[in-house]
Parts: structure tokens; C-alpha cells; sequence
């Protein structure tokens, strides 16, 4: 097993290009990583670390490709207490639900007994062209919690 699942959740692939940057910085650090983007539920292992990435899509929705995982979480409620979790959102602050769709796939995991690592990260793209950039320094601080 991994030490590090990565979940990426992208309509435009911007959050797969920044869940694979983090992977590659994961890697550099001697961690084993996998990267799994938009899986299904039962690709995900119930227990360990796992990396989310996603974008919000629409009025604060998760992106089309994660929305399965997330309607199998609610859906089968499974025991996710073995789980620790880091958490990075991608949005546009111009939005009245900036960065929701972790907040929600947040929601859902806490509540289902999975326990966040450090604080979430939520990348506005207006203020970062390049969204690995803030990426790249909060995963140096996040791995150290590990």
C-alpha cells in the first residue's frame, strides 16, 4: 500500500496538473505515492493518508469526476476512521461558494470518522496563475505532520 493516496477532482484539469506536482514533491521526500484521479470508491483504500485535490465546479459543486466517490460516500457511509486526510481546494474567490466542493467532500469524510492533517489549502486562481506554486509550499509543511 501507498503511503500517500492521492485524489484529484478536476473539470478543467487544473487540479490533476497540482494533485500530480504534489505527487512528484511526495516522491522527491521519499514517500510512496498513488494517484488516483476522479476513482471510484472501492479503488480507494479505507485506511491511510490520503491527498485530496479538487476544483469547484459551478455553484460550489464537486467536479463531475469526483462526484461518484462522493455519492458513494453518503450513499454506503463507510468507516473512515482509519483515514487521515490533507485537503487542497481550487477556486475563484468571485464565487459566493469558493473552494466548496472540498468543504463539502470535507464534511462528508469528518462525519464519517476521517481525520484532516494540518489545515486545508485553498488556492484562489485569480491571485495564483500558477496553482502548484501555493501548492508546493504548503505540502513542504503539511509532510512534516505526518
Amino acid at each position: 500500500m501507498a503511503d500517500i493516496t492521492l485524489i484529484s477532482g478536476s473539470t478543467l484539469g487544473s487540479a490533476e496538473y497540482v494533485a500530480e506536482h504534489l505527487e512528484e514533491k511526495l516522491q522527491e521526500a521519499g514517500f510512496s505515492t498513488e494517484m488516483l484521479h476522479g476513482p471510484e470508491l472501492d479503488e480507494v483504500p479505507q485506511e491511510g493518508i490520503w491527498l485530496i485535490v479538487t476544483s469547484t465546479h459551478g455553484a460550489g459543486e464537486l467536479p463531475d469526476n469526483l462526484l461518484p466517490f462522493y455519492e458513494a460516500l453518503k450513499e454506503t457511509q463507510p468507516d473512515l476512521s482509519g483515514v487521515r486526510y490533507g485537503a487542497v481546494g481550487i477556486g475563484n474567490h468571485e464565487y459566493d461558494l469558493f473552494c466548496g466542493a472540498i468543504k463539502l467532500l470535507e464534511d462528508q469524510l469528518n462525519q464519517l470518522g476521517a481525520k484532516r492533517i494540518g489545515d486545508r489549502l485553498e488556492i484562489d486562481v485569480l491571485e495564483h496563475e500558477i496553482p502548484e506554486d501555493p501548492a508546493e509550499v504548503w505540502v513542504a509543511s503539511w509532510k512534516t505532520q505526518l
